[in-house]
């Protein structure tokens, strides 16, 4: 496949401009929102804030609106279908912008130290004036204002070489990074080959993200489906198998406004409901509970329907203080009484 027709080639000092425009725009965005500042979440809001791609900066503002920050897998996934994949992104033009940023970046620690020379250039001037005051017989006042001159230009550049170069490099090294990472390949899965749902790395990921940055009504459903050894030890793990499958549509098609479903591991699933509370979110699993408990499946191997699946769920909700750790067990401690109840229950019992 021939490569396409180049576009049409920006100024240097053009694209230079450009670049750091972007970049001034997106990193206040990204502090605003406690948006971490990682190589994928740079390149992600410095596309964003350029308004080429639509489709990106809609996802993004959902996301945002649901979770007033950038949960980690959320932005990793936007990353690879708006940005990594070369049908949506012209990379070499990425990579050429990313160069423009870390000229641009060069250009303003250069300017920085021009701006030390052009303070040391009147210190020294000072110093020549302090020199020759005999000469030119300046009087007290005279040279009260060349001494409070001389403190005052000494004061500006300590303080302008120490801040501007220290942000100036740091921002250098996180370009560089952003640049070199760009050009791995990203080959982190998260999701669940047998249910298609999320899986445990991409919920450790998004919990963690959640908690550390917008942890207020987060709330967690650890949904175990009843019984289950039993569909494997009577039908078979093929069956078993789709009991997962089902259970996990059923478990997805029920996410809305921002709730996002995980296998938590063999027959548990996990679902994290942000900006939600304990009612809500109990809401949540017991209308899943009661799609569940309606789901049926046919054994063909013994040409009977199965119409006893059901499902035990268990609801926390972050509170100060709690670690990831912490409302997890909150969460199971509710589902374990929800099976000690008889199965096919939500607890807490109220919100």
């Amino acid at each position: 496949m021939g490569e396409k027709p180049p576009a049409t080639a920006m100024a240097p000092s053009d694209l230079v401009q450009t670049a750091a425009g972007r970049l001034k725009k997106a990193v206040p965005l990204m502090l605003k929102h406690q948006i971490p500042t990682t190589p994928i979440n740079y390149a992600l809001w410095y596309t964003y804030v350029g308004e080429q791609q639509p489709e990106l900066n809609k996802a993004l503002d959902d996301l945002v609106a649901q979770y007033h920050t950038l949960p980690p897998v959320s932005g990793e996934l936007l990353y690879r279908e708006h940005l990594a994949d070369p049908v949506e992104l012209d990379v070499r033009d990425m990579r050429q912008n990313l160069e423009a940023m870390a000229t641009e970046l060069g250009n303003q620690l250069k300017d920085t130290n021009l701006d030390a020379t052009a303070f040391q250039q009147k210190i020294d001037a000072n110093f020549s004036r302090l020199e020759r005051i005999d000469n030119e017989s300046l009087s007290l006042e005279q040279v009260l204002n060349l001494v409070r001159n001389l403190v005052k230009e000494s004061d500006a550049i300590r303080e302008s070489t120490s801040y501007f170069t220290g942000q100036l490099a740091k921002a250098q090294q996180e370009i560089d990074s952003l640049k070199r990472r760009l050009e791995e390949s990203e080959k982190d899965i998260f999701f669940d080959a047998l249910t298609g749902c999320l899986n445990r790395r991409a919920f450790d990921a998004d919990l963690a993200g959640l908690l550390a940055q917008a942890p207020e009504g987060c709330c967690l459903i650890l949904c175990d489906i009843d019984h289950f050894k039993h569909f494997n030890d009577n039908y078979g793990h093929q069956l078993g198998d789709q009991v997962l499958k089902l259970v996990g549509k059923r478990l997805t098609e029920a996410c809305r406004d921002g709730v996002k479903c995980y296998r938590y591991g063999g027959e548990e699933f996990a679902l994290l409901a942000p900006s939600s509370n304990l009612r809500i979110a109990r809401q949540l699993a017991e209308g899943i509970r009661r799609g569940v408990e309606k789901l049926t499946l046919k054994d063909r191997r013994r040409d009977a329907r199965i119409d006893n699946i059901s499902a035990s769920f268990g609801v926390a909700q972050w509170q100060p203080k709690m670690t990831a750790r912490s409302l997890i067990e909150r969460a199971d401690k509710q589902l374990y009484e929800a099976k000690r109840l008889g199965r096919n229950r939500v607890m807490p019992i109220s919100g």
